[in-house]
């Protein structure tokens, strides 16, 4: 059976940054990439997705080395390649380049085929004052939920 669903999930991206547009793409990996993948232990917090020579990279992705795999192992945090259309390529690396956008990876996943997938976000920084709103809305959304539970 094909496991299905996250892997690794970056829940920090949408506090830090307004997320204005999502992109799947897949990534390549070795044999002992995906099997550590299977395994659920792969972090994508810190990491962020960059354009250079006309490719997009997935940069500072943690997936764990494997114990059975001795010599044959990958180093844990080596840039990745990820595969889009040369219109998203294009599409993305302007945004980048000319708006000031950031490219941030949001879930890395199987999807029902059993490909590794990657949702990229194109995000634009949040400053602090919006940090702070946005969690104010949600401390709200929280309180109003526990009210109208209580007064039914």
């Amino acid at each position: 059976m094909i496991s299905t669903g996250p892997v690794a999930e970056n829940r920090r991206a949408k506090f830090d940054y307004e997320i204005l547009d999502t992109v799947e793409a897949g990534i390549v990996l070795t044999g002992t990439e995906v099997k550590s993948l299977r395994r659920g232990k792969a972090q994508i917090t810190d990491s962020y997705a960059s354009p250079e020579e006309g490719e997009i990279w997935l940069i500072n992705a943690f997936i764990p080395e494997l114990a059975e795999a001795n010599r044959l192992n990958h180093f844990e945090r080596r840039k990745r390649k990820l595969l889009l259309n040369k219109r998203e390529v294009n599409k993305l690396s302007g945004a980048v380049q000319k708006e000031g956008n950031t490219l941030v990876p949001l879930r890395l996943y199987f999807n029902d085929r059993g490909m590794a997938k990657l949702l990229l976000g194109l995000g634009k920084g949040k400053k602090q004052f919006d940090k702070r709103e946005t969690q104010k809305q949600r401390d709200w959304n929280r309180q109003k939920q526990r009210l109208l539970k209580d007064h039914g």
